[in-house]
């Protein structure tokens, strides 16, 4: 009986997890049927599982229309530099941070949180003279800079509560064996905290890769606008036409989309740090 309760419960929480799934991904399903309707068409006035004849030629046609091929060129240049790049800085800071003595850990600790609450629009000009100074302004450079400051406050953070997780005796031993911080923070930090380098891998692509903000602000060729940019244009030209709109919304979602749906199994289980308790 109580076998069979189990395997009652278990299927019930599959259930209610494909329900829930079902529920975050309906939005993403209907901006893809949305992008396979008659281009110029509003949008239905009732829920449309599926468009009468579906225009597969949308997606080329905003390639077309634009040089969306350049947006994304560019965008993946930014990510694929930009987010190493954070992720190096985010575990340095946050390593640094779990092995202070505990005052100045928490005031460092609160000004982190004290610079999550600064609004980013209070660092535009700044960093805008910043980028001047350094010569880099109208270059992709502008979008991948900030990353030297890992990007934000809150990856520092994550890597801090992390790196936290782990006993100080295993750091201590691995001192005593000879280590140095560069071997700790290599070998033993980082694989413990795996699934905290992928969730701020995934957050940190999606923060460059939708981010409109900076290239407004800091680029002014066109040929080197990032894809939120060219999604930006493309509303400019035609507001009206939400099949193509959302099929240039489809073409920014994908990658995201399928960057989480490689690297979730990584959120599954944490088992590292629980295998490193149990030996010790």
């Amino acid at each position: 009986m109580a076998f069979r309760r189990n395997g009652h419960g278990r299927r019930l929480r599959h259930l209610l997890a494909l329900v829930i799934a079902a529920a975050f991904c309906l939005p993403l399903y209907w901006v893809l049927i949305a992008s396979l309707r008659q281009p110029g068409l509003p949008p239905p006035r009732t829920v449309e599982w599926w468009p009468q004849s579906a225009h597969w030629d949308n997606y080329a046609q905003i390639f077309r229309t634009l040089p969306m091929a350049q947006y994304i060129w560019n965008s993946l240049i930014v990510v694929s530099i930009a987010v190493p790049m954070t992720l190096l800085i985010a575990s340095w800071g946050g390593f640094g941070l779990a092995q202070l003595p505990d005052l100045p850990r928490r005031r460092l600790y609160v000004a982190s949180v004290a610079m999550l609450m600064i609004p980013g629009s209070s660092v535009w000009i700044l960093r805008f003279q910043i980028l001047s100074l350094l010569g880099l302004l109208d270059s992709l450079w502008a979008l991948i800079v900030p990353a030297l400051a890992a990007g934000s406050p809150l990856f520092v953070l994550l890597f801090h509560w992390a790196f936290r997780r782990i006993p100080a005796e295993v750091y201590e031993a691995a001192r005593i064996e000879g280590a140095s911080a560069w071997d700790v923070w290599w070998r033993l930090a980082l694989p413990l905290a795996r699934p905290t380098v992928v969730a701020v891998g995934v957050l940190a692509f999606v923060m460059y890769w939708s981010d409109f903000v900076s290239p407004v602000l800091y680029i002014y060729r066109p040929s080197l606008y990032t894809l939120p940019v060219g999604l930006q244009i493309l509303k400019q030209m035609d507001a009206t036409n939400w099949p193509l709109l959302m099929a240039a919304a489809a073409v920014m979602a994908l990658p995201v989309v399928l960057l989480f749906g490689l690297v979730q199994r990584h959120f599954r289980h944490d088992m590292a740090l629980a295998n490193v308790l149990e030996k010790e």
